[in-house]
């Protein structure tokens, strides 16, 4: 770093560099000790000086510091931004950033907007409830608000599984609930071949839940009671294929929990 006795003409000290971009000495002082802006040059005195290619690149750090950009990022990037090609691929890929940014910000909004409505409605403090419901919102599964009418027993038996076993089983319902609109939208009885097929995947899936504790299968048939009209028509097409199944086992399961209704 060249010494002068005074203050050369082009160059200008910390004060008066950052009077011209409106920043303070301190942010200046701090840029110096980061490596991110050093100056040319100091006087005898010790004032550091700056020149008009430090205001320049002052001015290149505070419009990235702008659009996004953290000072170690402007550090790394800085240096390879001299063409506009080059200044391009880097706005593109922070733009790029910014946009997953914003999606996962908006699905956070949404989980805590979603979250505020169960916590007033259950008028209740139950952490390990909210997380269950945070949990179902961020993968998107709508039945999310269904949590809050869960009875000391069904939650109990959703707590007691491992989270790989609960995960497989909540894939095998919604895959069970897209095979059942598929048959529906085909026109496809309940009787035939697919959805005897379907019938009895789903009851095996609901023997794998409830670990055939018919209590709880009377639990979540009421539970089913309050779902959308969406949900109601899959859940009637699929408890006449069930009735048919059992009608050919020659059993009814069902007639078992009508004692627990």
């Amino acid at each position: 770093m060249e010494k002068h006795r005074a203050i050369p003409h082009g160059y200008m000290t910390t004060g008066e560099i950052a009077k011209k971009v409106g920043v303070t000495v301190r942010t200046l002082q701090y840029y110096d000790r980061e490596g991110l802006l050093q100056p040319s040059a100091e006087s005898e005195g010790g004032r550091r000086l700056y020149t008009h290619k430090e205001l320049v690149k002052l001015q290149q750090i505070l419009s990235l510091k702008q659009l996004g950009f953290t000072l170690e990022e402007i550090k790394v990037r800085l240096p390879s931004i001299n063409t506009p090609e080059e200044a391009s691929a880097v706005l593109m890929e922070q733009a790029k950033e910014l946009r997953e940014k914003i999606i996962a910000m908006t699905n956070t909004l949404e989980s805590i907007e979603k979250l505020n409505i169960e916590i007033l409605q259950t008028k209740a403090v139950d952490w390990e409830k909210y997380a269950d419901i945070l949990a179902l919102v961020r993968a998107k599964d709508d039945s999310y608000w269904l949590m809050k009418h869960f009875s000391d027993n069904v939650y109990s038996q959703i707590r007691n599984l491992d989270k790989k076993d609960a995960d497989a089983i909540m894939a095998a319902q919604s895959q069970i609930l897209e095979k059942t609109s598929v048959l529906i939208a085909k026109g496809i009885s309940p009787e035939g071949k697919e959805g005897q097929a379907l019938a009895k995947d789903f009851w095996n899936l609901i023997m794998e839940f409830t670990k055939g504790d018919m209590s709880l299968i009377a639990e979540l048939s009421k539970l089913g009671e309050l779902q959308n009209d969406e949900w109601k028509v899959k859940m009637k097409y699929m408890e006449k294929a069930v009735e048919i199944y059992f009608a050919d086992l020659g059993h009814d399961p069902f007639k078992e929990v009508e004692k627990y209704d």
